[in-house]
């Protein structure tokens, strides 16, 4: 199992998704002799998953079910144990997107935090591009390394225990992009800059506030970067549903149903709006946005090395 390469059997030692539903999964390393606790019951690895396929439909001791699937980085994101605060999908796409990335990219990457872009980004650069990744504090680190071990990308990503700001990414001039997600991003811009190749390499920082926005700014201005620029995502969700209008009364409702030739009793006109003309009320197919709504994440600040 990898999280970059598609196997099609569950193996002893392979990380694999519980999904017991879209608002309910997580994650279980698969071990012989060992059992999983649902709400449906027993899970027992070594007779109910190894050497299953995944996607396989499993039976729990209770009689219910649950889907095992193979992990991806969007599944690993929504299920990871949280070391720190993470980015999620909607960031991730669009950091991958503007740091031009591609199979064989050079990234690196500080902080790694509880690795939920890193998985995105081993993922992208594969199976010919590598990952430099630094984490200041040290179980973070070697648990993440642990992490990529178990999961099989420990040859696309390399992990340094250090500081950023004071000592780099102990590369240079090899990376094609350079992600900051640490506290004064500004002081490691000297660094970046540093690690990127000698022209045309892409830089993003991701800051919750403003002011540190307008620090990290001000710091690329003054290392040459150019085509500085700051967005934010915001995702808003529709649930597609049918709704009940209102008709209005425009007083000659009537008279145009019979001069257009309209036949309530005609079956092929059931499914038409003004089928419910005579109830006053006409129902259609809406998009209706949630109530609660995900708000502010982070800035993500982008500009290129000139």
């Amino acid at each position: 199992m990898s999280f970059v390469e598609y196997g099609d059997t569950i193996k002893d030692g392979d990380t694999a998704i519980v999904f017991l539903g879209h608002e309910s999964m997580f994650p279980v390393k698969v071990q012989h002799g060992t059992v999983t606790q649902t709400k449906y019951g027993v899970i027992r690895h070594s007779t109910d998953l190894i050497g299953k396929k995944y996607g396989s439909k499993v039976t729990c001791s209770k009689g219910g079910w649950v889907f095992i699937l193979h992990p991806t980085p969007e599944l690993w994101t929504m299920n990871l144990p949280h070391r720190t605060q993470i980015l999620y999908s909607t960031d991730i796409s669009i950091i991958t997107m503007m740091l031009e990335l591609k199979p064989g990219s050079i990234v690196c990457e500080s902080g790694t935090g509880s690795g939920s872009l890193s998985h995105a980004l081993i993922r992208t650069v594969a199976p010919t591009g590598h990952l430099y990744t630094v984490e200041f504090h040290q179980q973070r680190a070697e648990k993440a390394q642990e992490e990529f071990r178990e999961h099989g990308v420990e040859h696309l990503v390399t992990v340094t225990n250090q500081d950023v700001c004071k000592n780099g990414f102990g590369v240079s001039n090899v990376a094609d992009a350079v992600f900051l997600d640490i506290p004064s991003p500004w002081e490691a811009i000297g660094h970046a800059k540093s690690a990127l190749k000698a022209e045309g390499g892409r830089i993003c920082s991701f800051s919750p506030c403003i002011e540190q926005v307008q620090r990290t700014c001000l710091a690329m201005e003054e290392y040459g970067f150019t085509e500085i620029n700051t967005l934010e995502i915001l995702l808003r969700v529709y649930n597609v549903r049918t709704i009940s209008l209102q008709i209005p009364d425009l007083g000659k409702a009537a008279e145009d149903n019979s001069s257009t030739g309209f036949d309530s009793s005609n079956p092929s006109h059931q499914g038409s709006p003004c089928a419910n003309l005579q109830q006053g009320t006409v129902q259609f197919k809406s998009g209706v946005p949630l109530r609660e709504v995900v708000g502010h994440t982070g800035y993500l600040t982008f500009a290129t090395k000139s």
